[in-house]
């Protein structure tokens, strides 16, 4: 078994550590205070090939393993949450669907757009009545043979990069009589009759991100965007499920990591009863625990990476990793805030955010009471 990145590898996470260093970090801040959609960023990350990762060159991607897409979501997610949510939600939910079900014309049209940065993309999954229970979607799509157009009717809520996506992945029922079985991927494009954003939501934390309503009355796209066979959404949604997992847990790793670092360089220099407060053994121990988790939530993270590289299955190595490392997260900023006594309370120092940031990641990607209940069911049912 082997522990270590390739050469490849550790100079690709410098290169992204460089970029999130010198570019995303100095404005991370005011990424959070202006609660706006950083474009020139993702921008920045297109032409970098960090928004086409696991994809092959032949789309525009950069060919690389989904290794490389970890190790981006966790170097950006520790200088800033809303970047790193950003990338998930383009690269793991919009683009990896129409990679893995979709067409070659339908790759062409739009997954080389999106993996450029020339265009944004998002996933349409859950609704008002269907969060956790997303096989309860009420948004429908109708074929209509006069036209060979697929009319949608419903709503979405929550989605990630929803009101500026060119290009959202959404799911549909098409066969009410068949429950999960019924459900189908769509393809739509931005500017499509009946299709509009709704609000965005004034969010706790990840505020670069932009989240949204999505509408659809009486929308029609033609019947090439169908994504996939009809009937076959869920099993589609699922697997992308999968992988959006280990991208939050990721995800959630990076930004612990950050609270980690802060919380050290604070305790290195805050000095109380004449010492520095890393001399005190409640804070060390405090630190060697956050260290050690943050090591085993990155292990997992990555086990559940290379059973997906091998083709193996790897529902439960997602789901143990993402419930581990969202709840190591949500430890580790709340530890570096107390390290940082009541300073840790206010805006200027980053831990604030970033324990405000961290909060979604056990929500997103399904709940972590969903996740006990797919590791559970993986356990006893094999």
């Amino acid at each position: 078994m082997e522990f270590a990145f390739t050469e490849e590898q550790q100079m690709f996470r410098r290169m992204v550590r460089d970029f999130a260093v010198s570019e995303i970090a100095p404005r991370a801040e005011e990424i959070d205070a202006s609660d706006e959609f950083p474009s020139d960023l993702f921008r920045r990350m297109g032409q970098l090939g960090l928004l086409g990762l696991p994809f092959p060159t032949q789309y525009g991607g950069s060919g690389a393993d989904y290794h490389s897409m970890v190790i981006a979501l966790e170097e950006i997610a520790r200088v800033s949450g809303s970047m790193a949510i950003i990338l998930d939600a383009h690269s793991s939910l919009c683009c990896d669907p129409i990679y893995r079900f979709g067409t070659e014309s339908q790759k062409q049209d739009y997954l080389v757009g999106l993996v450029r940065g020339d265009q944004i993309g998002a996933f349409g999954l859950t609704e008002p009545q269907a969060g956790s229970d997303a096989g309860a979607t009420r948004t429908r799509a109708v074929f209509d043979p006069e036209t060979d157009e697929w009319v949608i009717n419903g709503q979405k809520i929550f989605i990630t990069n929803g009101s500026i996506a060119d290009i959202v992945v959404i799911t549909a029922k098409t066969d009410q009589e068949k429950g999960t079985q019924g459900i189908s991927s769509f393809i739509v494009e931005k500017g499509t009759s009946g299709f509009k954003p709704g609000r965005d939501e004034k969010k706790m934390g990840l505020k670069g991100s932009v989240t949204s309503e999505l509408f659809f009355e009486g929308c029609r796209i033609p019947a090439a965007n169908l994504l996939g066979k009809e009937n076959e959404g869920f099993k589609q949604f699922l697997a992308t499920l999968d992988a959006g997992r280990i991208a939050i847990a990721a995800m959630a790793v990076g930004l612990a990591q950050g609270a980690l670092e802060r919380a050290v360089d604070y305790a290195k220099g805050r000095e109380q009863f004449g010492q520095p407060i890393a001399n005190f053994q409640a804070i060390r121990w405090m630190i060697a625990d956050m260290a050690t988790e943050i090591d085993a939530a990155r292990l997992m993270v990555h086990r559940a990476v290379w059973r997906k590289e091998c083709g193996d299955r790897f529902t439960k190595e997602a789901s143990m990793a993402k419930l581990f490392a969202t709840e190591m997260s949500e430890r580790v900023c709340r530890q570096a805030i107390q390290i940082h006594g009541g300073y840790g309370y206010i805006r200027e120092y980053e831990v604030e955010r970033m324990y405000r940031d961290q909060r979604l990641c056990s929500i997103g990607e399904g709940t972590n009471e969903i996740q006990r209940l797919v590791i559970s069911r993986e356990v006893l049912e094999t």
